[in-house]
């Protein structure tokens, strides 16, 4: 069930940035939740390990979708990068 949620999360968190970040990103929604688990991951052990916040608190949701705009920039540019040469 744990799984579940994580890919729940990770969907949602992902749509929230791509819905923010300006621009055409063109991504399927299996990549949109890989991309919105992994911000989740990133930005939360990085914001617990910085003691900025507790598991469940409001300000990981806000972290988790930074940490996946992060992402969604990292990837927009490697695509672009691998489309242009």
């Amino acid at each position: 069930m744990e799984l579940i949620t994580t890919i729940v999360v990770g969907l949602i968190v992902g749509a929230i940035a791509r819905f923010i970040m300006p621009g055409d990103q063109r991504m399927g929604w299996i990549l949109t939740c890989l991309l919105g688990i992994g911000g989740s991951l990133l930005a939360g052990y990085a914001g617990q390990m910085m003691g900025m916040y507790a598991v469940g608190e409001a300000a990981g949701w806000i972290a988790s979708v930074v940490g996946a705009l992060v992402l969604l920039f990292v990837v927009g540019k490697l695509r672009s990068r691998t489309h242009t040469q």
